[in-house]
């Protein structure tokens, strides 16, 4: 049995249709188009360079440059700190010396596109195929929207430029805030947020200065159902609160008579998320905002999931005070590695007045203002502040207005229903196979949620997922939520079509049947990615992140 590049040796014997991989290697490691590569500092190293410098007469009178120990490349191999630009000399910029190398590699242009290239086509991505994602919404983005944003007028201008030069960005910005606000039949909207999180944390400090406004800053308690996102508990004890877990009921909702027990005159808050986390409708959720009001405290709903309702359910009419939606969710831009995002936040008439600054105004004159401190004068005399130096994500607001304006209502109503369906689909079509343990509660909404109940004994979710990239597929989200065991959460959203669903639910039901019969070559999997299964304790305790020559490593030992 073989040691893989990591080091990771299988748990299993390799068996079944994988097991004669590696029986035939290629010289290269190369198999076929995928393509084995190396670290970029195995490709080059620091004592080249991938590019020609005209000699200079103090390069001249070292014998160095186009001349007597000089590389073919016109640069001295053997110093250690090589020329910067023709004037620079020994290892100067400017007035800057270097005193040590920088132990950089050296690789040309064709290297170095090269090597980036062919690490790209080692990544999954939505131009790829289906992302299963549960609660992140990776959808195809239409290429319109990406046309849009890279118009000049709106990729290239500045946060800083004189308002009457911008007025173009503005009128983005203000009418995506006029659709925001109709969609989710709210009073006013916060721009600024750069993402779900943030927008999180404005709502939460509009609800403390409006508390604060009105002489009950001692409400310290905020109440976060298990079924929401992670980010809710999280987001209100960043903000100074006390967090106490709801608990769900046996169809993964929230227990709303629990909830109503626990409403009193030092809570806040209610932080719920809605379409759960568990891919539900909370159906009370009018009858939770009522009590919650009445309590005197105010309802923050994340509006991660907005996409499955949007066009259909208007949060401002079940009670909601503060909402974050997640553009580039709901409005079509994959958010994968980490962005770009944007979470602007819908507030009612209530929270509306403490809404943080910048936001823009159409003035009597049609003319686009940005409401800040210096103009807010005082008719906005309860702002809590700025989430942010400047006005947002511009790239993320015109692709959210591209996608808004071309599906119009009605097509973002058909967005929320395609979605569900899809969903839906992907239940029933595996409920068979895997255990999905609120199929008995009625019909999700964007996603379908499993558990890894009746897998054989010793194989888990991660057995499962490993399984899944060898099928071509990018695995689900996995153990989240955790009110589920071995959870797995499935979101096709609405861009899927039939084909694909069936193409992935025939994936997911062979994986899944080879898991309960207790295949044991799924221990072992991915077996024909570009990298095997590696040791996760190791990685993730003692992970590997900078680059070390093995040669100097091994001496320093």
């Amino acid at each position: 049995m073989s040691i893989n590049a990591s080091g990771w040796r299988p748990e299993a014997p390799i068996s079944g249709g994988a097991k004669s991989i590696g029986a035939s290697p290629t010289t290269t490691g190369n198999k076929a188009l995928m393509l084995e590569e190396a670290l970029i500092f195995e490709i080059g190293d620091s004592t080249t360079t991938g590019v020609d410098f005209e000699s200079s007469p103090s390069l001249r009178s070292r014998g160095e440059g186009r001349g007597e120990g000089a590389s073919a490349s016109g640069v001295a191999l053997d110093n250690p700190a090589l020329p910067l630009s023709p004037q620079a000399g020994r290892g100067r910029l400017g007035t800057l010396a270097r005193t040590a190398p920088i132990g950089l590699p050296g690789l040309s242009e064709p290297e170095t596109v090269r090597h980036y290239t062919r690490l790209s086509r080692q990544n999954y991505g939505i131009d790829l195929g289906f992302f299963p994602l549960g609660s992140c919404t990776m959808k195809h983005n239409p290429r319109l929207n990406e046309k849009m944003a890279r118009l000049p007028g709106f990729a290239n201008i500045h946060p800083l430029q004189p308002v009457d030069t911008v007025q173009g960005a503005l009128g983005v910005i203000n009418e995506l805030a006029t659709w925001l606000i109709t969609l989710t039949g709210m009073y006013g909207v916060a721009m600024t947020p750069k993402a779900g999180a943030h927008g999180e944390l404005c709502g939460m400090l509009c609800i403390k200065a409006a508390l604060e406004a009105r002489g009950e800053g001692h409400r310290k308690i905020v109440l976060v159902p298990e079924s929401a996102h992670g980010t809710n508990p999280a987001t209100a004890a960043f903000a100074g609160y006390t967090v106490e877990d709801i608990p769900a009921t046996a169809e993964g909702r929230v227990d709303t008579a629990a909830l109503l027990a626990r409403l009193g005159p030092d809570v806040a808050a209610v932080m719920i998320t809605n379409p759960n986390t568990c891919g539900l409708f909370e159906r009370d959720m009018k009858v939770i905002s009522d009590a919650v009001h009445a309590a005197g405290g105010f309802v923050y709903c994340d509006g991660a999931n907005f996409n499955a309702i949007v066009g259909r359910v208007r949060p401002g009419d079940l009670g909601i005070d503060a909402m974050h939606i997640n553009l580039h969710k709901t409005f079509s831009t994959p958010h994968g590695g980490g962005g770009p995002g944007s979470g602007p936040v819908v507030l009612s008439e209530a929270l509306a007045p403490f809404g943080p600054l910048p936001f823009t105004a159409r003035m009597a004159d049609g003319h686009l203002q940005l409401i800040e401190e210096e103009t807010a004068g005082d008719e906005h005399p309860h702002s809590f502040g700025r989430m942010c130096a400047f006005h947002g994500q511009m790239g993320m607001f015109t692709r959210a207005l591209t996608y808004i304006l071309s599906h119009g209502a009605d097509g973002l109503r058909q967005v929320a229903e395609d979605a569900v369906l899809n969903a839906n689909y992907i239940l029933r079509s595996l409920d068979t196979t895997l255990e999905a343990p609120f199929g008995a509660s009625g019909p999700c909404m964007h996603e379908a949620l499993f558990s890894d109940n009746g897998l054989a004994e010793g194989f888990s979710t991660i057995d499962v997922a490993k399984g899944l990239i060898d099928e071509g597929f990018h695995p689900m989200t996995m153990y989240f939520p955790l009110v589920v065991h071995g959870a797995m959460l499935i979101e096709p959203t609405e861009t899927e079509s039939k084909a694909a669903l069936d193409q992935f639910i025939v994936a997911l039901r062979s994986v899944a049947e080879r898991a309960k019969a207790g295949d044991v070559s799924l221990k072992s999997a991915p077996h024909f990615a570009p990298r095997s299964r590696l040791d996760e304790t190791l990685a993730a305790r003692k992970p590997v992140l900078v680059w070390k020559d093995p040669e100097l490593a091994q001496a320093a030992e």
